[in-house]
């Protein structure tokens, strides 16, 4: 049922397999398809659990989060999601400035253009949204530089992305600039054994929309796709450094 097939998950039943054996950190395939596109695929017996109230909240922000951001194409855009603070904290954290272009534009057209420059990878967009903000970029990866990313984790968490066009989503976490999570496959829909309850269902919930996923795991409710779409509140400027060996700053 995690693999989101339902008519395998309904055919193993009819054979005979139990869908309410626990399987990841209590969750059963059963109790898992309530969070599912087919909620009724198994009947619930009397006394089972159903969905608690933070996990049907959680499933109905998924499927908002998804449609919000599901049209973005994606590939070679970076990210940092940040919990807790708004743009203008993030901007004074990197020691950023207001890019200074007249057509903000002919300015994203000529970065795409040359995408690994200087000067292309140290512009980011900055976007105020509720829970938070993210800085993004589109066409690099500087918005999940180490630099960046530990930045503006500095008393919260933030969860960084590089979509590679080459090698797929890399994503991290880090807490207060501590790494908690590198390597990771956002929206890759795997769960690991150890995972906990809540992020097997935000696995499930998120698999295949890597950008609503790093939203979610910081608990930002974002609500339009401005911020990887080219449109974000600010672009901004870092000054020039190393962001691949974090300073302690």
């Amino acid at each position: 049922m995690h693999a989101d097939k339902p008519d395998n998950a309904g055919a193993l039943a009819a054979a005979g397999a139990d869908p309410r054996r626990p399987m990841m950190a209590g969750w059963s395939p059963g109790r898992l398809s309530l969070a599912s596109l087919t909620p009724d695929l198994f009947a619930v017996p009397p006394g089972v659990p159903s969905l608690s109230p933070a996990e049907s909240a959680a499933v109905a922000e998924a499927r908002r989060l998804t449609a919000v951001s599901q049209e973005v194409d994606y590939d070679g855009l970076s990210l940092s999601c940040v919990a807790g603070i708004d743009a203008a904290e993030a901007v004074r954290r990197l020691d950023a400035r207001v890019a200074e272009w007249d057509d903000a534009e002919s300015m994203v057209e000529q970065l795409w253009g040359d995408s690994l420059s200087e000067e292309a990878v140290l512009t980011l967009g900055v976007t105020d949204v509720p829970g938070g903000c993210v800085v993004s970029q589109p066409w690099a990866y500087g918005a999940r530089m180490p630099g960046v990313s530990r930045r503006l984790s500095i008393g919260t968490v933030c969860y960084s992305m590089y979509a590679n066009p080459k090698s797929g989503n890399q994503g991290s976490i880090l807490r207060d600039r501590a790494v908690e999570g590198w390597d990771l496959h956002p929206g890759g829909g795997w769960a690991a054994s150890d995972d906990s309850a809540e992020e097997i269902l935000r696995t499930y919930l998120y698999q295949g929309n890597a950008i609503a996923y790093c939203c979610a795991y910081v608990g930002l409710a974002l609500t339009d796709a401005r911020p990887f779409s080219g449109s974000p509140d600010l672009w901004v400027q870092l000054p020039p450094g190393d962001y691949w060996s974090y300073d302690g700053r």
